[in-house]
């Protein structure tokens, strides 16, 4: 709940954190209104989720600044057309950023986190 996260930030020293991840545990209806303070919004999409998510959340492409597609090792093993993925979200967004990560296989991590640190350092030549 936002509220409950809002609580819990405050008791956090947010001036010495330079990077805190807020996951949003559930449907990808909730965390498109809610506004924390944070300094960038990601997407995130799961290939076990079914590929036609971007066209029934097309508020998740609208709202983020990067969408990221994990599980993408398991694309041999699933029905999932990364093709009608990518297309649907070009189709509400031209310019956002798509990655394609597996966590397990580390693939895609380096731009993630490459993308994570040019987060960290805009937020500090804003300070």
């Amino acid at each position: 709940n936002a509220n409950q996260v809002r609580q819990g930030l405050d008791t956090l020293p947010l001036d010495s954190i330079d990077l805190l991840i807020i996951e949003n545990v559930g449907n990808l209806i909730c965390p498109v209104g809610m506004d924390l303070g944070q300094d960038a919004k990601v997407g995130l999409f799961s290939v076990t989720d079914g590929d036609d998510k971007p066209a029934k959340h097309p508020y998740v492409v609208l709202e983020s600044e990067i969408l990221l597609l994990n599980k993408i090792d398991l694309l041999p093993h699933v029905p999932f057309d990364l093709n009608t993925f990518r297309s649907d979200i070009r189709s509400i967004r031209e310019d956002v950023p798509i990655l394609e990560v597996s966590a397990l296989s580390g693939e895609g991590l380096d731009g993630w986190l490459n993308w994570l640190r040019k987060v960290v350092r805009r937020k500090s030549q804003t300070e």
